[in-house]
């Protein structure tokens, strides 16, 4: 097992144009694998954000020869990484069946450096809230169906818990994620800048001490063409609490270290899941 892991978290200010956000993820991307990483991670909404028709992108998805996923696969094969691909709407379920009333799921899809995808993710708690800010009402559901499962990711470099953004306030997903022994979590984000500023570090810092897990957040942030504003603040938490890398706005390439050793001598000396009474 490798001690020390090295990844890159891609902040994007995504438009809702397909091949702009490509082009930008692709210089985003490259920049990151000249630092030597084995892993980069893709923010929620990567390929469009507030897309006026994200039922087409996900027909356009159903396969893995899609716009969106076979990007995922070439810079996995040109990088030599682990890309973790944020998430793209797709019109299928993971059995292929369609989905249903028009909608599609947000897919979280994870490429080895062979261009192999080996896990999909498809959020499971939909963003339906009032916020006070200028779009007021979120409706995630009206577009997305929520997945069902929970999926996790074997690497070289150990097992990573997939989820996205919304999920992390329900500590009980992260709780059963952790019962797949996985030393890190994804959490690829668009927090709106109200809800971000309100407890987005506070959320990310509670589930990684909760699980002594290393959490990742490769997040949206700045001001979008559809007009809405998202937090930024990408971030990486090292299972202790610390926020041991970060972002603010705009797009950036964040670099972070994760220690293995010191994890597992928390979770020595500190063993919370070996003593659980409920």
């Amino acid at each position: 097992m490798i001690d020390l892991v090295n990844i890159a978290l891609i902040q994007m200010v995504s438009s809702r144009t397909v091949r702009d956000n490509l082009q930008r993820a692709e210089c985003l991307i490259q920049e990151a694998a000249k630092a030597d990483v084995q892993a980069i991670f893709l923010p929620e909404n990567f390929l469009a954000l507030a897309s006026l028709n994200p039922l087409q992108i996900g027909l356009d998805e159903i396969n893995p020869d899609g716009p969106g996923r076979r990007f995922l696969s070439e810079m996995a094969v040109r990088t030599n990484c682990w890309i973790f691909g944020g998430t793209l709407p797709v019109a299928c379920r993971p059995d292929g069946s369609p989905v249903p009333e028009g909608r599609v799921r947000a897919a979280s899809i994870v490429v080895d450096p062979s261009g192999r995808e080996v896990a999909r993710y498809d959020k499971i708690h939909m963003f339906d809230v009032v916020v006070d800010d200028a779009q007021k009402n979120y409706v995630e559901s009206k577009t997305f169906e929520p997945g069902q499962s929970l999926e996790r990711v074997n690497t070289p470099f150990g097992v990573f818990g997939l989820s996205v953004c919304y999920d992390i306030r329900f500590p009980e997903l992260y709780r059963q994620l952790q019962s797949f022994e996985v030393r890190c979590i994804a959490i690829p984000s668009a927090f709106t800048a109200v809800t971000g500023a309100a407890h987005f570090e506070i959320l990310m810092r509670a589930r990684a001490i909760e699980n002594a897990c290393f959490t990742i957040a490769a997040c949206q942030g700045g001001v979008h063409d559809s007009g809405r504003v998202t937090y930024g603040n990408s971030m990486v938490v090292n299972p202790w609490g610390e926020v041991i890398s970060r972002a603010d706005l705009g797009e950036q390439v964040v670099f972070a270290q994760l220690d293995y050793q010191q994890q597992d001598i928390l979770r020595r000396d500190m063993p919370v899941h070996a003593q659980r009474r409920l």
